[in-house]
């Protein structure tokens, strides 16, 4: 099963830099996308970042979350300014899933309890399969992780928005495909989000900006040479950064 796991994972992760990574590439070999440390063009990100995480910068504009509506697991109507003015994470997920969907959430949850009374933290938590995933398998899914973060929504809607949501809004690659189990994939990654709605990361070991982090791999994971390393605990870090702001 384990075997079988990662093998997916691979393979989702290889999609993704297949469709987007280029996407991306051209982009920065154009200048169009900017690194850290330089000044950036719009809004509140005109200044230069002091907390050592970057803007995700296309097209000389730093990216921010893009408009969206959906249902949460208690049938309330969460949009983007629902999360303004707070620091949140971002993952896309299904209720069925049967492996990466599991570390992904307990993941999320260990972090949730470490700002457990923290208003100004929040999850969004998006299904892409919204046929199954009602309010009604939302809120149950919430309540069998323990889930008591009034700001982590888990929202269902219009499988297409959600799908553009992701792979346009925020660059986690998901998708459905007929000859793969339950006919869903995604990647497995966390996107992190500031106070004023942009996306934030850190710089890759080529100095490029990576606009996720790696939800999939348990954070106290033993990896062999070659496997994925946790990012959990960089990724608490830079909450805690834009928390401290």
């Amino acid at each position: 099963m384990r075997k079988n796991t990662y093998i997916g994972i691979a393979f989702i992760v290889l999609i993704f830099g297949i469709i987007f990574i280029p996407k991306i590439f051209r982009r920065y070999v154009n200048d169009d996308v900017v690194r850290g440390g330089r000044m950036h063009a719009v809004g509140e990100a005109e200044e230069e970042s002091t907390d050592g995480l970057v803007y995700i910068n296309i097209n000389g504009k730093d990216r921010r979350v893009p408009e969206f509506e959906f249902l949460d697991q208690n049938k309330d109507t969460i949009t983007e300014k629902t999360y303004r003015g707070k620091v949140y994470l971002v993952e896309f997920f299904f209720t069925r899933c049967p492996d990466i969907c599991i570390p992904m959430n307990h993941n999320l949850q260990e972090i949730a309890k470490l700002f457990e009374g923290n208003s100004n933290f929040g999850i969004a938590s998006f299904s892409i399969d919204p046929e199954h995933d009602t309010p009604e398998v939302l809120k149950q899914y919430a309540s069998d992780y323990g889930v008591t973060n009034p700001n982590w929504h888990f929202m269902t809607g219009n499988r297409s928005d959600i799908l553009k949501l992701s792979n346009e809004g925020f660059y986690l690659a998901t998708n459905t495909e007929e000859d793969i189990e339950n006919g869903l994939y995604h990647s497995g990654l966390f996107a992190l989000i500031d106070q004023n709605g942009f996306i934030r990361s850190r710089l890759d070991d080529h100095g490029n900006p990576k606009p996720y982090y790696r939800g999939f791999v348990p954070m106290d994971a033993i990896v062999g040479e070659g496997e994925e390393a946790p990012e959990i605990d960089i990724l608490i870090e830079d909450i805690k950064k834009l928390l401290n702001k």
